[in-house]
């Protein structure tokens, strides 16, 4: 139990400075910003629901992020896997993206949509640890 805390814990950290980053005008060095601090943030939502997972039992094929999405929504963690799938998706492909284009829809897709899915992650998993 005490992983599953501390990793929701810096989770909920991660959101918050996430949610910050919008409270600025989005200029260029302000967008690149926030897709990394998605990207980290994202990958500490995975890892949490990871470990939440595991805490209460489920021991199947839970390694990947995909896996773990999939297995989030069929125990209703999460609400719209399809949501969730699209922002892995996404966050691979910050990693590998030179196009000013993409990364821009990408930040209006985490503005617009995925922050709200992190937050019903925090919402959930603060009710439920």
């Amino acid at each position: 139990m005490k992983r599953l805390e501390e990793r929701y814990k810096d989770y909920v950290k991660a959101l918050n400075k996430l949610k910050e980053a919008f409270m600025e005008v989005p200029t260029e060095i302000i967008i690149d910003g926030t897709l990394q601090r998605y990207e980290f943030t994202f990958e500490l939502a995975w890892k949490t629901i990871k470990d939440f997972l595991e805490y209460n039992g489920y021991s199947d094929d839970i390694s990947s992020p995909r896996a773990i999405i999939n297995m989030a929504f069929s125990s209703k963690i999460i609400k719209n896997g399809d949501i969730w799938i699209q922002m892995m998706l996404d966050k691979n492909s910050l990693s590998h993206l030179y196009d000013e284009e993409k990364s821009r829809q990408i930040y209006s897709n985490i503005k617009n949509k995925y922050i709200k899915e992190l937050e019903n992650l925090k919402n959930f998993l603060e009710k439920n640890i």
